[in-house]
C-alpha cells in the first residue's frame, strides 16, 4: 500500500509536500526557540511579536526554498549540497527575523532567539529529509527486491561504485572485500571492509549472487586468479574499469570482459536465419529425440516446440540431463505432451516399446558418445553406443513404420582417424543400408562440423582456461576445423529431415575451415587480454601447443566422394556416396557385436581396417586402437 502511494505521487505533488514541510519546520523551530529561551509563557505574553516574526521568516523561507530549488532535490540524491542549501536558508531566515525585530517598532524578540531558531531549522530540515529518504528507499526496495553484490576492492573505484549503487533499485552493495590489511575492518562509503577469507560467510549471510572486481589498476592475471577463487562459490564475477577510463576515450565499457559471440568465430555469415521453414514436416507429429539432454538434443527439442508437434518423447540415459530438459520444456510449452524416457538406445525392448506405444512419427537420433579422446580410450563402448545403439533405434523405427529417421552425424566420420569417427561412419553405413530396404520410413543423415559452445568443444575449454589465467592449450598450431553454432546445426538437422527422400547424406556448405589458433587468439583478445608470445613476452595469456592427441586429425573433411547434388536451399547439399551391400553390412554388424560382447579389440581393429575408408594421413584409426 505504501509502495503504491509512493509511486503514484506526481513530481509536482512531491515538491509541494517538501515545500510545506519546510514551511512547517520554520514555524516549529521558531516556536521551540521561544519556549527554550523565554519560556512557554512568552508565547501568550507577546503573541503579536511571534506572529510578526513568523510572517517574516516564513515568507523568506518559502522564497529562498523556491529560488534554491531545495524542494526539487530528490530525496535519494540528498547529500552534502542539500545540507549546504538548507544551512543557507537557515542563515537568511535568521537575518530576516533580526531585520524585522530592528525595523518594526515594538518588536521585542531577543536576537539570540532568531539564532537558535535558525539552528533548530537546519537540524530539523536535514534530519527530516534523511529520515524520509530512508523510509522511501525502504518502501521502494520492498516493492522491487534488490540483488546483493559484493565489491572486491575498496579503493577509489570501489568507493565510487558503492556511492553510485547506494540508491539503485536493482542491486545493493552489502560489503567490501580488500586484500590490503590497512583497509580491513574499516567502514567506507557506509560498507564494512572484509578480508577475502570472509567471503564464504558473507555469501551465506547476505545471499550474494554477484561480485564486482573494482580493481582496474591490477593486472589481468591477478584478476583472473581472484575470479578462479570466486567461481566455485557459485557467483557471477564482473570486472569494472576505472571511472576515469569510462569517461576518457579508451574504448572501455562498464565491463572490460564480455562473452564471446560465437558467430564472430565462424569466419562466414551466420546461416541460421537464412534456412527455409520446416514447420509442415513436424507440425502435429509425435517426435522422438534421442540424446535429448545433450547439447544438440536439447536444442532440437527447443526448436521443435516452435513447430507445434503433437508430442515430444525425450530419451536419454543421463538422469540429471533428462530432468533438466524436461523441466525446461514444460515451462516453455504448457499443454504440449512431453514424455521423458530414462534409458539407453541400446535397450531393444525399451526402444521398441517407446516407438510402438507412444506412436512415434519422426525420430531424431542425436544420442552418441562424441568426445574423441574419451572414446579413443574406450573404443568398444563407443562402438556399442554409437553403432549398435543407432542400429537398435533405426530397426525399431522401421518396424514401427515411423515416417522419418534422421541421424545426427559428424565430419569426423569422413575417412576417420579416431574410434569416435569410425563409430559414426559405421552408424551412417547401417542407416544407409536400412534406407535401401525400407518401404515406409525415410532414413537420412546430416553431417556437420564442430559445434561452438557444446559440451566438450574447444570454446568452453578455452573460456575456462582464459578465466583461470591460462595457458590456452592447442594441439597443433596449424589445426583447422569447420565450425557451426548449436542453433545452426540443429536447424540443418530439421531442414534436412524435411528434404529427405531416403538414404540421403546432407552436408552444409560451411565455407573454409577455421584455424583453431585464430579462434584461441580471438577469444583471448575478446576478454580484454593479450597473447603472450615471442613478439609480446609481457602478454597475459600464453597459447601452448601440446601436440595432436590419439585419433585427432590436423584437418577435417565433410565429404567422402566428390559428387554433390543440390537441395531446395543453396547452402545445403546432398552427398552421393557408396555404401556396403546388405550382406556386407550384416557381416560387419555381426562381427562388431561379437567384438563388443567378448571385449576383443583385435577383432574390432580388423573390422575397421577392412571396412572403414582410410584417412588421408598415415594415422589411420586401426593404429590407434
Amino acid at each position: 500500500m505504501l509502495y503504491d502511494l509512493a509511486v503514484s505521487l506526481s513530481r509536482s505533488q512531491k515538491r509541494g509536500i517538501l515545500l510545506c514541510i519546510d514551511v512547517l519546520l520554520i514555524g516549529i523551530a521558531h516556536i521551540a526557540a521561544h519556549v527554550l529561551i523565554l519560556g512557554a509563557g512568552s508565547i501568550w505574553a507577546t503573541p503579536q511579536n511571534l506572529v510578526i516574526d513568523l510572517i517574516a521568516m516564513l515568507s523568506t523561507g518559502v522564497v529562498l526554498t523556491v529560488l534554491l530549488g531545495l524542494h526539487k532535490i530528490k530525496l535519494n540524491a540528498y547529500e552534502m549540497q542539500g545540507v549546504i542549501d538548507s544551512a543557507f536558508v537557515a542563515v537568511v531566515i535568521v537575518a530576516a527575523g533580526l531585520a524585522t525585530s530592528l525595523l518594526l517598532p515594538g518588536a521585542g524578540t531577543p536576537p539570540h532567539v532568531y539564532v537558535v531558531s535558525g539552528m533548530l531549522f537546519l537540524i530539523l530540515s536535514v534530519t527530516m529529509r534523511l529520515v524520509m529518504r530512508q523510509i522511501l528507499l525502504g518502501i521502494y526496495h520492498r516493492g522491487s527486491p534488490r540483488t546483493s553484490i559484493l565489491i572486491y576492492g575498496a579503493g577509489q573505484t570501489g568507493q565510487q561504485l558503492a556511492s553510485a549503487l547506494a540508491t539503485d533499485d536493482a542491486v545493493q552493495p552489502v560489503a567490501f572485500v580488500d586484500d590490503d590489511l590497512r583497509l580491513q575492518n574499516l567502514t567506507i562509503a557506509g560498507l564494512r571492509v572484509h578480508s577475502a577469507s570472509d567471503i564464504p560467510a558473507l555469501v551465506e549471510r547476505h545471499q550474494i549472487s554477484r561480485v564486482i572486481l573494482a580493481m582496474p589498476s591490477t593486472s589481468h592475471t591477478v584478476r583472473a586468479k581472484i575470479t578462479k577463487k570466486l567461481t566455485p562459490l557459485g557467483m557471477e564475477v564482473h570486472v569494472l574499469p576505472s571511472f576515469a577510463d569510462l569517461l576518457a576515450d579508451t574504448g572501455k565499457t562498464l565491463s572490460d570482459t564480455h562473452r564471446v559471440d560465437h558467430n564472430d568465430l565462424l569466419g562466414r555469415d551466420n546461416l541460421e536465419g537464412a534456412l527455409p521453414g520446416v514447420s509442415d514436416t513436424y507440425q502435429g507429429r509425435r517426435i522422438l529425440v534421442t540424446g535429448a539432454g545433450g547439447s544438440i538434443g536439447s536444442e532440437l527439442c527447443r526448436q521443435l516446440i516452435l513447430y507445434k508437434p503433437a508430442g515430444l518423447i525425450l530419451l536419454d540415459h543421463g538422469e540429471h540431463a533428462l530432468f533438466r530438459i524436461d523441466r525446461e520444456l514444460k515451462g516453455m510449452a504448457e499443454g504440449l505432451d512431453i514424455q521423458p524416457v530414462l534409458g539407453s538406445v541400446c535397450d531393444k525392448s525399451l526402444v521398441r516399446e517407446v516407438m510402438q506405444d507412444m506412436k512415434v512419427d519422426i525420430v531424431l537420433h542425436a544420442a552418441a558418445y562424441k568426445h574423441v579422446p574419451l572414446v579413443e580410450g574406450n573404443a568398444l563402448e563407443g562402438m556399442r553406443n554409437n553403432v549398435l545403439g543407432t542400429k537398435c533405434v533405426a530397426d525399431a523405427a522401421r518396424e514401427a513404420g515411423v515416417e522419418r529417421f534422421i541421424l545426427v552425424s559428424t565430419d569426423k566420420a569422413v575417412r576417420p582417424s579416431s574410434a569416435m569417427g569410425a563409430s559414426k561412419r559405421l552408424a551412417e553405413m547401417s542407416v544407409q543400408d536400412l534406407a535401401t530396404r525400407s518401404e515406409n520410413t525415410r532414413f537420412s543423415m546430416v553431417r556437420f562440423g564442430n559445434v561452438l559452445g557444446s559440451s566438450g568443444s574447444v570454446i568452453p575449454l578455452f573460456q575456462e582456461q582464459i578465466i583461470n589465467g591460462g595457458p590456452v592449450t592447442l594441439t597443433h598450431s596449424d589445426v583447422t576445423r569447420y565450425f557451426m553454432t548449436i542453433p545452426e546445426a540443429v536447424r540443418l538437422v530439421l531442414v534436412a529431415g524435411s528434404f529427405a527422400r531416403g538414404g540421403d547424406v546432407f552436408v552444409l556448405d560451411m565455407g573454409k575451415p577455421v584455424p583453431v589458433y585464430n579462434v584461441a587468439r580471438q577469444m583471448i583478445e575478446a576478454a580484454g587480454l593479450t597473447v603472450r608470445d615471442e613478439a609480446n613476452p609481457e602478454g597475459d595469456i600464453e597459447i601452448k601447443v601440446t601436440g595432436l592427441r590419439p585419433g585427432e586429425k590436423l584437418h577435417e573433411e565433410l565429404l567422402i566422394g566428390s559428387d554433390m547434388l543440390t537441395t531446395p536451399h543453396p547452402k545445403i547439399l546432398r552427398a552421393q556416396e557408396e555404401h556396403l551391400s546388405e550382406i556386407e553390412m550384416a557381416n560387419v554388424l555381426q562381427s562388431l557385436r561379437q567384438a563388443v560382447d567378448t571385449r576383443d579389440r583385435n577383432t574390432l581393429q580388423g573390422i575397421l581396417t577392412k571396412w572403414i575408408e582410410k584417412p588421408a594421413a598415415t594415422d589411420d584409426v586401426a593404429a590407434q586402437l
